[in-house]
């Protein structure tokens, strides 16, 4: 095939997942999951240490996780090579060919389960690799193929959203320190045994439908509380200063913002006692809904809009409009918001742009950081 012929094929074949964007998607593709894989080896060799014993036991069997992570070598190795040969930067395609080799060489092939032992702490790099992967691969072909709004998967800021994405993962074992610490040692003594005995006394079902109305009412609370108190709105605007609202936007959320909300949430449905099974529930709820009305799809959903938070309900809430600065504080229930007499949706329309209207804040995760303090 010569020169014309590699030309008129690429062109008639420039929209290919692997051709798109002249091999930089692939070697994005093969960077990110290289090092993935990487990290999912160290996984392998340091459980105690890197993954979370809540998530291993509930998301995830051995067998799952190591066929993933040979899968991930494969296609990492592969599109570093199509990504090497078709773009002018190697740096991406050689990261990933790189990446993969050494997770193989650290012996990815030949992981073996084995008992799992205790560590004081520990980073939660399984729960960070399993979101990230399963995240972008289902909402990036979702973005593009039902977009609201034209935008590059490689949009204004997305290094900034991914440093979030990240150290929030990273850091869930923390946080699950601290909500614990907070309910044992700080409200351990408001636990009634006789309100446990009820919550669990119900089906499964039920318990997790419960937990996520009184888990979204405190979330709902605490998030008015951030718009209307000025000293908690310099924490909550920075994750209203994404002006771009994709798949990996709502990861933008200023660490102290995180600790306290999540402390809010957690500690009620602790304090009541639902089963382990109704909590892990929903916390896997919080994880998919937290990424999906942020996403950058269209979909209008009709009737089902006013029963269950939608990414266009939360859109305006994201608004750039005055009028709609403080409206839309639930993130699974507009139910809360209509009790709170703060639902606002029109009837089909979508915000024309997002961010904060008030004092802009910097870019930058490490600026945003101290921007509150500021």
């Amino acid at each position: 095939m010569d020169n014309s012929q590699q030309t008129s094929f690429f062109s008639r074949h420039g929209h290919l997942p692997f051709i798109w964007g002249e091999g930089r998607i692939a070697g994005y593709l093969s960077a990110t999951l290289g090092i993935c894989a990487f990290l999912g080896v160290l996984c392998f060799k340091y459980p105690a240490w890197l993954t979370t014993a809540e998530f291993r036991e509930a998301l995830y069997s051995f067998e799952f996780a190591r066929n993933l992570l040979w899968l991930g070598i494969v296609v990492a190795f592969i599109c570093g090579i199509v990504s090497f040969a078709i773009c002018e930067q190697k740096k991406l395609s050689v990261t990933g060919i790189a990446a993969s080799l050494l997770a193989v060489g650290l012996g990815a092939f030949t992981v073996t389960d084995q008992p799992v032992g205790v560590a004081p702490v520990s980073f939660g790099l399984d729960w960070f690799i399993l979101a990230f992967i399963f995240s972008m691969l289902i909402f990036i072909p979702l973005e593009k193929a039902f977009a609201q709004k034209e935008l590059n998967i490689l949009r204004p800021e997305w290094r900034t959203d991914m440093t979030y994405f990240v150290v929030a993962h990273l850091l869930i074992q923390f946080f699950l320190l601290f909500t614990n610490a907070v309910h044992v040692y700080v409200l351990g003594w408001a636990q009634s045994e006789t309100v446990t005995e009820i919550a669990r006394s119900m089906p499964v079902w039920a318990q997790f439908i419960a937990c996520v109305f009184i888990a979204d009412f405190f979330q709902a609370l605490t998030h008015r509380w951030y718009h209307e108190i000025p000293w908690l709105w310099k924490f909550h605007a920075v994750h209203h200063s994404s002006e771009h609202l994709d798949w990996l936007a709502g990861s933008r959320t200023h660490l102290v913002e995180a600790a306290l909300t999540r402390t809010a949430v957690i500690v009620p449905l602790y304090l009541i006692g639902f089963s382990e099974v109704a909590l892990n529930a929903y916390v896997v709820l919080v994880g998919v809904q937290a990424v999906f009305v942020h996403a950058n799809v269209n979909w209008r959903f009709g009737w089902l809009s006013y029963v269950i938070v939608t990414p266009r309900y939360h859109h305006w809430h994201h608004s750039d409009d005055p009028a709609y600065a403080n409206t839309n504080y639930a993130v699974h229930l507009p139910l809360i918001d209509m009790l709170m007499g703060t639902f606002k949706l029109p009837k089909e329309a979508w915000p024309e742009s997002y961010g904060v209207f008030s004092a802009p804040v910097p870019k930058g995760f490490w600026q945003q950081f101290l921007y509150p303090f500021k």
